[in-house]
């Protein structure tokens, strides 16, 4: 009797610490070097110069031999998929990034136009049957070794959605909408205290920081951000605003990294661009991609005809455990 408690004891502790984020192991290249790319806001059945990005993709993909794709959310405009059958999963996905290089893994997160549809037949695994690549969950993690990317459900977050009447939303088990993001951020907190990764990738679909269109999501300033900060997380992806854009946190190293310009692009919609975070911004169509070693991470930008419209870097030092 005495065991069984014990052994009861140690399972309740080890259920307590672990993450209710679902993780998927991706190993390394035997070069020690992960790249991929990032896009965000594309659906759109090839138009408004979707195919054209998605062609420039294939080609960066190739030429840095990228392990996966990072997805900012927004996947299917303008109210989501319909269902499981749904052809436009075909026409906006599969059909559109049929390069060589972009068959690789697609990791997903959801936007607010996903959640204007079936959120549920997107999050589906039959979607996995009909196109291998597709992997969508409202939050989980990519754990590459020496970098975990947690992917975050932001569209939640955001009160605006739940009191508008010109849309409908699916909120199917996301209601009630406070204990749904508490818990959301208290599972991000768990998986970011417990992770020894030495690069920390955050990716949701709403900026923290942004000076296009729908400039910073106040609801994630108050609630992630901190957490972020208190985890020094080095990285935070997102889409949205339809540019791309670079803004550096004021308060820490984390950079904001917006890519979301994956298809219809937003000309001429921005504000504050003389604020001296603000490193970068471009309101046409592109993409980003990231590559990263244990100390170096390397960030450019591309626009619709594969041109680099910016650069960044940074080089961390190992620290080497003391015996």
């Amino acid at each position: 009797m005495v065991l069984l408690l014990v052994i009861l004891a140690s399972f309740l502790i080890d259920c307590s610490r672990a993450t209710g984020l679902e993780k998927f192991d991706h190993p390394i290249k035997v070069n020690g070097n992960l790249k991929f790319l990032v896009v965000g806001d594309w659906g759109r059945k090839g138009d408004y110069n979707q195919s054209a990005v998605a062609l420039q993709m294939g080609k960066i993909g190739e030429e840095l031999d990228i392990d996966f794709v990072v997805s900012t959310g927004d996947n299917f405009y303008t109210n989501g998929l319909t269902g499981e059958h749904d052809p436009n999963f075909l026409e906006s996905f599969t059909n559109v990034y049929k390069a060589k290089s972009l068959q690789n893994q697609w990791y997903t997160v959801l936007g607010n136009h996903d959640y204007r549809g079936d959120v549920e037949a997107q999050l589906s695994p039959y979607l996995r049957k009909i196109d291998s690549r597709w992997i969508c969950l409202r939050s989980f993690i990519i754990n590459a070794e020496f970098a975990e990317i947690f992917m975050v459900d932001t569209t939640p977050f955001v009160k605006e959605y739940f009191v508008e009447t010109k849309h409908t939303y699916d909120w199917r088990n996301v209601m009630p909408q406070k204990t749904y993001t508490e818990n959301v951020l208290k599972d991000l907190e768990n998986a970011l205290s417990e992770s020894r990764a030495k690069w920390k990738i955050v990716v949701g679909h709403h900026a923290i920081r942004s000076v296009g269109h729908h400039g910073d999501t106040n609801e994630l300033v108050e609630r992630l951000l901190p957490i972020l900060r208190a985890y020094d997380v080095d990285l935070y992806m997102n889409g949205h605003d339809h540019c791309l854009e670079h803004i550096s946190d004021t308060e820490s190293p984390i950079q904001f990294l917006t890519s979301g310009a994956g298809s219809k692009a937003w000309r001429g919609d921005v504000k504050g661009l003389n604020s001296e975070d603000v490193k970068f911004f471009y309101d046409g169509q592109g993409f980003m991609s990231v590559q990263l070693t244990p100390t170096h991470v390397e960030i450019e930008y591309y626009d619709v005809f594969g041109k680099v419209v910016h650069k960044w870097s940074r080089t961390k030092q190992l620290h080497h455990t003391a015996i």
